[in-house]
């Protein structure tokens, strides 16, 4: 699902519920209190309780062109999507994204061109081939769409959650995102901040 600001209230739902979903550890296996008892809370509880949130997916890159289609595999979170970065600031030091497994993507920097492998463990592999220049660009519509992401969720959050537990839902998504979140409900979102 493409997270944006164009999303209705039934999709913002939707794609709560699956990062809740992807965060509902039984808090028996941490240092966590135990979920509450009402079901809005005990539903909740993994997302506003985990230090390390996890949203499953990660960063879809479609060639127009040739109609190759780079996929986040299994394991990859939207969390990590400023990894991305690293091949944009060309930072030998850190490490590529991590895109996740099955199939394995794979992205690296070669020059000032960023080739993606949609399946490193395949030869005979597709392969989409982009300026740094062009990937700087897609990055900064990534935090865009985001930001745009996470100001509807505080609209949606206000008008369909206990005021108790809309501020925190909108601080954990901001998380799980890796966006700073506003600091309460109704605030809006920064500016793109992608250099």
């Amino acid at each position: 699902m493409p997270l944006s600001g164009t999303l209705g209230a039934a999709e913002i739902g939707m794609a709560v519920m699956l990062v809740v979903g992807c965060n509902d550890i039984d808090p028996e296996r941490d240092d966590r209190p135990p979920r509450p008892g009402d079901p809005l809370g005990a539903f909740l509880h993994g997302l506003l309780t985990m230090d390390d949130l996890f949203a499953a997916g990660g960063l879809r890159v479609t060639d127009t062109a040739s109609g190759t289609v780079l996929l986040p595999g299994c394991c990859a979170g939207l969390e990590d999507w400023r990894g991305w970065l690293s091949l944009v600031d060309d930072d030998s030091r850190g490490s590529p994204p991590y895109l996740g497994h099955d199939p394995d993507p794979l992205a690296e920097r070669v020059g000032d061109t960023v080739r993606l492998t949609v399946d490193a463990e395949r030869d005979d592999s597709p392969v989409i081939e982009l300026d740094v220049t062009d990937l700087r660009h897609l990055l900064t519509g990534v935090e865009r769409d985001l930001y745009g992401f996470l100001s509807s969720a505080t609209t949606w959050a206000t008008r369909h959650l206990p005021r108790h537990h809309a501020s925190p839902v909108v601080a954990a998504l901001a998380r799980a995102v890796d966006l700073p979140g506003p600091q309460s409900c109704g605030e809006r979102a920064p500016r793109s901040q992608v250099p």
